[in-house]
């Protein structure tokens, strides 16, 4: 079973993906996939059309989640991260889209297998905790109008 990222005290999981440059390449890659693929339209519509600054957010977060430097708190606080995309309808779909554009960048980009399973489990918690909406079935579905912010 993968190690989750807050046990693994004797090298980070930060150190051991290749720290700064593989948070770079990961999160450059997700965004990517979110533009490219049709099965992320629907979180592609969440977000601003610039993505550069949602990036820098995400690799400050990631970094410091994954036991790097603490680049995130110390300018935004507390990561409150279900708090925080509370005003941005997550459902199962959403949830789904998300899960599929980082796993591909984790392959991507992580070449530790034990490193990227353990990332991999605890963002799928993550993702599925951040559900704040119930799941909707049928074509009237709409992109949500809602975009995430910065903050």
């Amino acid at each position: 079973m993968p190690e989750d990222p807050a046990t693994m005290t004797e090298t980070s999981l930060y150190d051991r993906i290749g720290g700064a440059a593989t948070i770079d390449a990961l999160v450059d890659s997700f965004y990517a996939r979110m533009d490219q693929l049709d099965e992320a339209r629907t979180i592609r519509a969440m977000h601003p059309q610039d993505l550069a600054p949602l990036g820098q957010v995400l690799k400050d977060y990631l970094s410091e989640w994954l036991g790097g430097p603490a680049l995130f708190s110390p300018v935004r606080g507390h990561p409150r991260m279900r708090q925080r995309h509370m005003r941005v309808p997550i459902d199962s779909a959403a949830r789904d889209a998300w899960l599929l554009c980082m796993r591909g960048a984790l392959d991507e980009t992580v070449a530790d297998e034990q490193a990227r399973a353990a990332i991999d489990e605890s963002m799928a918690r993550l993702a599925d905790w951040m559900r704040n909406v119930p799941d909707k079935e049928g074509p009237d579905m709409e992109p949500a109008e809602t975009t995430i912010s910065q903050n």
